[in-house]
């Protein structure tokens, strides 16, 4: 499977460049296009993941279309009920692309955490608490948490997201509107979860994002994805150590290894890095939904 790095659709008018999506402009909705860039430490890698943006892609339309409690912005990603104007870019397109509603984006991130990893294992051990929500004492990494927890973030294109607390996302947001994204994103963890752990994947902590679209609050961009989530193999879990993970873990094992500063440019990944983290994201699909990835050209 060949790598996507870049996308030009000429003639389309490109409204905004992620570290992984590419937004386009389709008047009454919007394209949404998953390379297979890699981004670790808030660096772009020069190195593509053959499959990476298929597989983001496409698991997130199967949750999209799973979660029908939820209301979201998927239209869909069927590339030949794509608008005419996109049938000569087929080769960038089918496989990696969504048909999507427009919204009016939440300026925060509604994390979940159902396991003590990463920044809230960091905070824990110095406050023993979890964006402000108190925790039991004596837990160890990867300790599972008594509930799923809902701990917000703020929001950056570039660097590092912000954990706060809810008072200080209802402060951003509204009261009133934090609550509703706070229920549905347990809601869907707790369903998406569920549906994991039958597939022998432990979803440790995961993000959303919602948009306004008139009166009605919808999830968008990207729903359990092995980039937006920590998803965990169930038979190597274990409490006290960080588990390996369905995602681009490898790669930050590797860099760790360098005498490299963590800033641009990232270095050039070897070939068997590149290849083990395409496989962990393949698996993870087919975990998942039970499918074969489908054909990005």
């Amino acid at each position: 499977m060949e790598a996507l790095r870049e996308i030009k659709l000429t003639g389309i008018k490109k409204l905004r460049s992620g570290k992984v999506r590419e937004v386009f402009d389709l008047g009454e909705n919007l394209l949404l296009v998953a390379t297979d860039r890699l981004s670790a430490f808030d660096v772009i890698l020069p190195d593509p993941i053959p499959g990476k943006g298929a597989v983001l892609n496409q698991i997130s339309a199967f949750w999209f279309q799973r979660f029908t409690f939820a209301k979201n912005h998927f239209i869909t990603a069927e590339f030949d009920k794509f608008p005419e104007q996109l049938r000569p870019f087929r080769d960038q397109l089918a496989g990696r692309s969504m048909l999507v509603k427009k919204t009016q984006p939440l300026a925060i991130e509604c994390v979940v955490r159902g396991y003590l990893a990463g920044s809230a294992w960091k905070d824990y051990q110095q406050t023993g608490a979890v964006c402000g929500v108190k925790l039991p004492a004596g837990l160890e990494l990867a300790s599972k948490l008594p509930g799923p927890i809902f701990t917000p973030a703020t929001k950056s294109e570039a660097g590092h997201d912000l954990n706060i607390d809810s008072g200080e996302a209802g402060r951003l947001i509204g009261a009133e509107l934090i609550e509703i994204a706070r229920d549905l994103s347990l809601e869907i963890y707790n369903q998406g979860s569920r549906y994991a752990a039958e597939r022998g994947i432990i979803v440790a902590d995961t993000k959303f994002e919602f948009g306004r679209r008139d009166d009605e609050l919808l999830l968008i961009d990207e729903c359990l994805t092995p980039d937006s989530s920590r998803f965990w193999p169930a038979d190597q879990y274990r409490v006290g150590v960080s588990p390996p993970s369905f995602d681009k873990q490898f790669v930050r094992d590797y860099l760790e290894t360098l005498d490299w500063n963590k800033t641009s440019p990232g270095p050039k990944l070897p070939r068997e890095i590149i290849e083990k983290t395409s496989a962990k994201y393949l698996e993870a699909f087919q975990r998942l939904t039970g499918t074969q990835l489908r054909a990005t050209a």
